[in-house]
């Protein structure tokens, strides 16, 4: 079945990630909007995986909406907290989407660690439903390892973009030019190998 359109709405309401993913689909044809432009709240994070997840939001903002939408569910996963905070990164602290406050968490988790035992990677799956119901979603999965440093670092990206280090350009995710963060990270890679599956529905 092909996509009666090039519009897609973005099964999200979080800016951040709308303004990255808009970056990582430019020139593919498509016009990518945010489920809050069409009223559409939130859907409930019920689901215990990443793809599950990703499913759920998809499914609920194509319902709304009408449109093929797109869906994710990433998280940052630190190796020495049992892959925490995981499912709940965005709420680890407890509110929704308060980076800071996820942030100064995770640091007093990892307070006492060193450096060589803070290894941890984003993961990040995406999801293309071309309606609510489709039962052959387009699922691509990506992933981005590094180390939590002991302090934030850079003024860019978002969530813990500032206390992820990426070894091979030696600084933080937040301080990454926002071109080359989009081909090294979790979500870039995720959504490449989805853009190559595109074929398959276009």
């Amino acid at each position: 079945m092909k996509l009666a359109s090039t519009k897609l709405v973005l099964a999200s309401s979080n800016a951040g990630k709308l303004v990255e993913l808009r970056d990582l689909l430019a020139g593919g044809g498509f016009d990518l909007h945010a489920q809050s432009e069409f009223g559409v709240d939130d859907a409930d994070e019920t689901a215990s995986t990443f793809v599950e997840n990703a499913l759920l939001k998809a499914r609920h903002a194509a319902r709304a909406t009408g449109l093929p939408a797109l869906g994710d569910d990433s998280g940052l996963c630190v190796d020495v907290l049992g892959g925490a905070p995981g499912l709940y990164s965005a709420r680890y602290a407890g509110t929704q989407g308060n980076a800071g406050a996820n942030i100064t968490k995770l640091l007093d988790a990892l307070k006492d660690v060193p450096d060589p035992q803070r290894t941890a990677h984003f993961y990040a799956v995406i999801v293309l439903l071309r309606h609510a119901d489709d039962p052959k979603p387009l699922i691509a999965e990506g992933s981005w390892s590094g180390r939590i440093l002991d302090a934030p670092r850079g003024q860019g990206g978002f969530g813990y973009d500032p206390v992820f280090f990426d070894p091979e350009h030696g600084c933080s995710a937040a301080e990454l030019d926002p071109a080359v963060k989009n081909l090294i990270s979790h979500r870039g890679r995720a959504l490449a190998a989805l853009k190559a599956r595109l074929p398959e529905v276009l």
